[in-house]
């Protein structure tokens, strides 16, 4: 019998150490990459994955955390829930299906068929692909995925721990577009795939599974409950089956005890980073339940206290016995970077503070091994003291002015007083035309934005580059005939970073990426203390380009909340002083844009409605706080200067009062994919202001054309009034290409045109 504390890992970075993923999934769909070398591609970064852990000792390793696009995708294709428009592609490879219902594509008839709505994974800027269930749904077990990465690791000698999506989260991810259906009805229909996945892993001699079950850690609705109720019964019959450690994580399962006084299996995963009543939910579990404790916190990238975890992990132990103990980050390492050592450029007292996806299982492994043997105390412990140490005398001696806790002045009129007298200003026409900010980062623009990185060119002549893309992009919109134009963002790599480079109190990596979705991976600034603007950061091309037309151009800002939250945040001070201090320093910008003939300003917050918490009960706090920083940015402006915001893929239904409360006169949002389904929050709730929900999906290759276009636009008028109407893309153009762009937009203007002559004519 194993009497050791056991240690293990939820999920790993899968995109390679140097971003090999990356390179092999655009060559393999640009034609450069055979379906062997994605896969060779694939095969490496898992194995050296696997081989990483086995070096830091860890018991459980996962399997089956790896993906080519997205895990929930992983699932919907082995799960056969292939809607139905894509069952045209099904004499094709299952590679060719499988990111095409990722991507879209188009038919050699040149209908365009649209890819499957994406949203955010729970509280998190990843993003994941959204199961379509229908009661047509027939489930088959279509690949057999986790089966095949267990064998691939034991081949190498290595007993993997496969990863599944519980059954009852895969069905609560899902969207359904049938009245009166829920995809939990199908509860019943999925589970004998997973007793079938189950007993292929036991006869392979799988020990144990890691089932998530992410949406444990929420507020359950009656028919939540039965399901999960069903899915344990269910469970608990089955006659072959390894163990199974039920998963959850980035809430806390207290809310849930009840629930969990039952539960039929070997383990449970306790995140107790998000855990508020740690011995309520002790109290409520059986006495022989193996405790995964996540101590290490799974998305923060600094340094855990290691001497208070091991004093919460001894208090846990002592109720329990070590062989019950599992040592644990909170959640998947998916979420921050991989390595801090692969960092040069970080101020080396800064990087001292840090802890990526590696070195958190380093601090797992000396956790295991001091609670262990108390007095053998690993080396990464006295480091561990000294780095918190450091951290604490820095941020004291760095405090800064820009931290005073003003109160919220917003003194705008309201949106009707304002409407007058923006159209007094602009002069729009109905149905406005305008883009969400950024043109396509062509090869030429990254490799010049390189140049001038590396000093190969001068700042002088690196603006004169971007001046002349600045006024190509503006000379196409004039010509297309846009109503409200933008200056394309080509001095900007990232709408965060940017920003933030140009702020006190942020740091940055080199190599610091983590996956977005598909092979779209971002850099998180790091907020490490306080935020101050010291000069202005957007105002000299802003009006550069307001120079080169008398059309009006939109200044582009990143709103503080988005900030915050696709950066990596401090973790000493409460997240709303920092959203404070950041707001601050994007009003001092809005002021500027202003004060210098800037007509429209946007400050996007794509990022406002994923920051939440997942249980309700904590929002209020949270959404109050959230809306006094935007109005701390963009309140200050007169009636006539125009604010735009834009967010992405979200269900605004219950923070609907939140985004009202915002008053930002135009609201673009995310809407094609999911065919306007998302404007019911506005409609029923009779959202005041204007509305620019996207008619392009821009995530997709797929190029839409009048017709796709006239007739999502003819979906918003069922929502939204013609007069509050705006037409613009889903999001920002700079992952696309100019071929593709030019297409869209033209038959996105051509599209507004025609409809806005039909409005023109029955208004006679």
């Amino acid at each position: 019998m194993n009497t050791k504390i056991q240690t293990q890992n939820l999920g790993y970075p899968r995109i390679g150490k140097n971003r090999e993923l990356k390179t092999a999934l655009e060559f393999f769909w640009n034609g450069k990459f055979d379906k062997e070398k994605l896969l060779t591609t694939g095969h490496t970064i898992k194995s050296a994955n696997w081989a990483f852990q086995i070096s830091k000792n860890i018991d459980l390793i996962p399997s089956n955390d790896f993906t080519y696009y997205d895990h929930v995708l992983d699932h919907i294709f082995m799960f056969g829930a292939i809607p139905d428009r894509f069952k045209v592609l099904s004499i094709k490879s299952n590679l060719s299906l499988y990111f095409s219902m990722a991507r879209g594509f188009q038919t050699s008839t040149g209908e365009s068929i649209p890819a499957m709505e994406m949203t955010k994974w729970f509280n998190t800027n990843y993003h994941y692909i959204v199961p379509e269930i229908s009661s047509e749904t027939k489930f088959i077990l279509n690949s057999s995925k986790p089966v095949e990465e267990f064998q691939e690791a034991k081949e190498y000698q290595i007993i993997t721990k496969p990863v599944l999506i519980g059954p009852v989260s895969f069905l609560s991810l899902s969207k359904t577009g049938e009245e009166g259906f829920s995809p939990l009805d199908k509860l019943r229909e999925l589970l004998p795939l997973y007793q079938q996945l189950f007993e292929d892993l036991y006869d392979l001699g799988v020990e144990w599974i890691q089932l998530d079950e992410p949406y444990l850690s929420m507020d359950l609705t009656l028919k939540l409950k039965d399901s999960y109720e069903s899915s344990f019964q269910f469970f608990a019959r089955l006659p072959k089956c390894p163990k199974i450690l039920l998963t959850s994580y980035f809430g806390d399962l207290s809310f849930n005890s009840e629930l969990l006084r039952t539960i039929p299996f070997d383990g449970l995963h306790l995140d107790l980073i998000n855990t508020t009543d740690i011995e309520k939910l002790l109290s409520s579990l059986p006495s022989n339940l193996a405790l995964s404790l996540g101590l290490i916190d799974g998305r923060s990238i600094w340094c855990s206290d290691l001497f208070f975890k091991a004093e919460l992990a001894r208090e846990i132990i002592d109720r329990y016995s070590p062989s019950q103990v599992i040592i644990s980050p909170s959640c998947s390492l998916l979420h921050i970077p991989q390595d801090i050592e692969m960092e040069n450029n970080i101020p080396l007292e800064i990087r001292s503070w840090m802890a990526f996806a590696e070195q958190k299982l380093e601090e797992i492994n000396s956790l295991q091994i001091f609670l262990k043997n108390p007095g053998c105390c690993p080396s990464l412990f006295n480091q561990n003291k000294e780095r918190l140490y450091s951290r604490s005398s820095y941020i004291k001696n760095h405090k800064t002015t820009n931290t005073k806790n003003i109160p919220v002045v917003y003194h705008r009129s309201p949106y009707a007083v304002r409407k007058f007298k923006q159209q007094k200003n602009l002069n729009l026409p109905f149905f406005p035309t305008t883009t969400i900010g950024s043109f396509p980062q062509t090869k030429e623009v990254r490799k010049n934005r390189l140049k001038y990185l590396k000093g190969e060119i001068n700042r002088e002549a690196y603006e004169d580059f971007i001046k002349q893309e600045i006024k190509k992009t503006i000379q196409f919109q004039e010509e297309i005939d846009l109503d409200v134009l933008v200056h394309g963002e080509f001095e900007r790599s990232d709408m965060v970073q940017y920003f933030a480079e140009q702020l006190d109190g942020f740091t940055f990596t080199q190599n610091g990426w983590v996956h977005s979705y598909g092979s779209r991976y971002v850099r998180p600034p790091i907020i490490y203390g306080d935020i101050n603007r010291q000069t202005p950061i957007t105002i000299e091309w802003a009006t550069y380009s307001q120079s080169l037309t008398k059309k009006p151009v939109k200044g582009m800002l990143t709103g503080p909340v988005t900030i915050l939250q696709w950066s990596f945040v401090r973790n000493d001070i409460p997240k709303s002083e920092v959203c404070r201090q950041i707001a601050l320093s994007i009003q001092d910008e809005v002021l500027d844009l202003e004060a210098a003939g800037i007509k429209i300003i946007q400050i996007d917050e794509p990022a406002f409605r994923e920051s939440l918490p997942l249980q309700k009960n904590k929002w209020s706090n949270h959404l109050k706080w959230a809306v006094d920083c935007f109005q701390i940015a963009s309140g200050c402006v007169d009636d006539g200067t125009q604010i735009h915001t834009h967010m992405c893929y979200s269900d605004f239904n219950d923070i609907i009062e939140s985004i009202a409360a915002m008053d930002a006169d135009v609201i673009s949002i995310e809407a094609s994919r999911s065919k306007m389904e998302l404007l019911e929050a506005f409609k029923y709730y009779e959202y005041p202001n204007e509305i620019g929900p996207g008619v392009y999906d821009i995530h997709s290759p797929s190029i839409p054309d009048e017709k796709t276009i006239e007739e999502l636009i003819k979906k918003a008028l069922e929502f939204i009034p013609a007069e509050r109407l705006w037409i613009n893309p889903d999001c920002g153009f700079k992952t696309r290409e100019w071929m593709e762009v030019k297409l869209a937009l033209k038959a996105m203007v051509a599209a507004t045109k025609k409809l806005r002559e039909i409005h023109d004519t029955k208004n006679l």
